[in-house]
């Protein structure tokens, strides 16, 4: 096998450090009140997810479990890339690690979306959908 002699490969390896560094790279710190929680009991589970991750069919971009924390619960999260996502709030009053329903399917616990949607259904993407740029973003959502 032929090697490359490190003086010809040094130029290329600089070049390619100094695309990477040069390349633009958004992210932004992102803010979620969540709000008007029935109870101070279980925890909430925050989901950041992007279009796959909505669907199931991804895992979530980023998550976070905490519990309640008076009228209004606080949550970051630090140097979201740029993109289209949707936050998903469960309210797992319980503990147990998901959203009761009753018999006919529908939660007995809280839960909300970004944008709060009022929709009869689960909002769809694009209703709980927001963009994340360069600026920090505050985004406030009311459990149901």
């Amino acid at each position: 096998m032929r090697r490359i002699p490190a003086s010809f490969a040094a130029p290329f390896a600089v070049l390619a450090v100094a695309a990477a560094l040069a390349a633009p790279v958004q992210a932004a710190d992102l803010d979620v009140s969540i709000r008007e929680a029935r109870s101070q009991s279980g925890q909430f589970q925050v989901a950041l997810v992007d279009a796959a991750g909505y669907a199931g069919s991804a895992a979530p971009v980023a998550a976070r479990l905490l519990s309640p924390a008076g009228a209004v619960t606080h949550v970051r999260f630090d140097g979201v890339p740029a993109g289209r996502y949707a936050l998903m709030v469960i309210h797992d009053e319980n503990g147990n690690g998901r959203l009761d329903t009753n018999l006919v399917g529908m939660p007995v616990e809280g839960y909300g979306f970004s944008n709060n949607p009022r929709v009869m259904r689960k909002p769809t993407f694009d209703e709980a959908a927001f963009d994340v740029g360069a600026d920090a973003l505050a985004l406030d959502i009311a459990i149901r």
